[in-house]
């Protein structure tokens, strides 16, 4: 369960500009801010003149969007988030109130889906939305890993949603027993139009990735750090190169021991010969640019006992996951040992093989999350904007 610490928010959010919108887009996590930011410029390509307002972040409110509130200040994970709930109850009593409000003819939905399928019920069970006869249409862009687990929640989804977008070419048939529709729109990061945040230099230095969540940073980074010293205790001689989200991230980052890496902040191009990396996003992202390396993922006990019994999927990794196959292995709580890693890392920078194969499995991921059946998710958002 995601979901953003509301602790800072307002008691209630602004009204829209001009009193009206057409569509209000809510994303939690810096990643859901970037995907939504693509929706929106794609939407208005389409739809010159349409009013989006948004709970996001900067991506979304440079796509355009007027951001209602900024929800990417902080986050939590799993069990983390219990002591917060009175905070999430009060966001999405205020989201409620504002949709109520201001009736915009469709709130989309984007990944999230510990807070987001909470507001759609919420929605649902004040009569708001089309399924419960009201005005406002209920869409969900990059919905839930029904997949992996918990997958009773398509049922759920059915009642609250009146339409699902995925990334994922396998997913539509994950709810091909409720009578929800569903459309695969291509992968964000493929089918997006923007540059490759990631890009594979076989010179380059080695990249760490820690992720965009401090909990889950603060537990991370320094394992992948340990990778990286072992490696250059190895013998290993290329430079570190960390990117982070957020200077709440950064600030998790520097308050481990000073090391030879240089810092990145996300939204420059880096170039890199190999990763460590978080099971996010940002993996999806190394391995369709073809970059060698491995996932490294650790939380706190609970959440990862529970994952364990949740979890129903032979991979962590997206990419390995789509491919069937390990692209990038996986080490998981104790199991990501600094000799471990640092073997990874000098396998990734000087075995040829693995360097050929890595190419040869990005390109079939290429290929995997190119094509969608009916559009894009610009157009998706269009279609149920023009019958609302």
């Amino acid at each position: 369960m995601r979901m953003t610490n509301v602790e800072i928010l307002p008691l209630s959010l602004p009204p829209p500009q001009g009193g009206v919108a057409d569509i209000l887009f809510i994303a939690a996590e810096h990643s859901g801010d970037q995907h939504a930011a693509r929706a929106v410029r794609e939407l208005r390509a389409l739809r010159p003149g349409v009013r989006v307002c948004a709970l996001g972040g900067p991506a979304l409110s440079a796509s355009g969007a007027q951001l209602l509130q900024d929800l990417m200040t902080s986050s939590a994970i799993g069990f983390q988030t219990i002591r917060r709930l009175s905070f999430y109850r009060r966001l999405i009593a205020d989201i409620v109130r504002w949709v109520g409000e201001h009736q915009p003819r469709a709130v989309c939905f984007v990944d999230s889906s510990g807070l987001n399928l909470r507001i759609a019920k919420a929605l649902f069970a004040r009569g708001i939305t089309a399924k419960a006869g009201g005005p406002t249409k209920a869409l969900y862009f990059i919905g839930p890993q029904i997949w992996a687990s918990r997958a009773g929640r398509r049922f759920q989804m059915a009642r609250h949603i009146d339409g699902l977008a995925v990334i994922f070419p396998f997913e539509p048939k994950c709810y091909a027993d409720t009578k929800l529709p569903v459309q695969f729109v291509g992968h964000p990061l493929v089918v997006g139009g923007e540059a490759s945040p990631v890009v594979y230099d076989p010179d380059g230095p080695i990249l760490l990735l820690p992720g965009s969540r401090r909990q889950a940073v603060a537990l991370i980074f320094p394992v992948l750090l340990d990778g990286y010293l072992q490696y250059r205790r190895d013998g290993g001689d290329r430079e570190a190169v960390v990117v982070y989200p957020s200077d709440e991230v950064r600030t998790v980052i520097e308050e481990t021991v000073h090391t030879p890496y240089r810092l990145v902040r996300a939204g420059e191009i880096v170039a890199a010969s190999a990763v460590l990396t978080s099971s996010g996003t940002m993996s999806l992202c190394c391995a369709l640019a073809g970059i060698p390396g491995a996932i490294v993922y650790r939380t706190d006990l609970i959440t990862y006992i529970i994952g364990r019994l949740l979890v129903k999927v032979p991979y962590l990794g997206i990419a390995n996951l789509l491919l069937g196959e390990t692209i990038y292995p996986e080490y998981i709580q104790n199991a990501s040992s600094s000799v471990r890693l640092a073997a990874q890392l000098n396998a990734s920078v000087g075995d040829s093989k693995r360097i050929a194969k890595t190419r040869t499995q990005a390109e079939r991921l290429q290929i995997l999350l190119s094509k969608p059946a009916h559009g894009s998710v610009g157009e998706w958002l269009n279609g149920y904007l023009s019958s609302a």
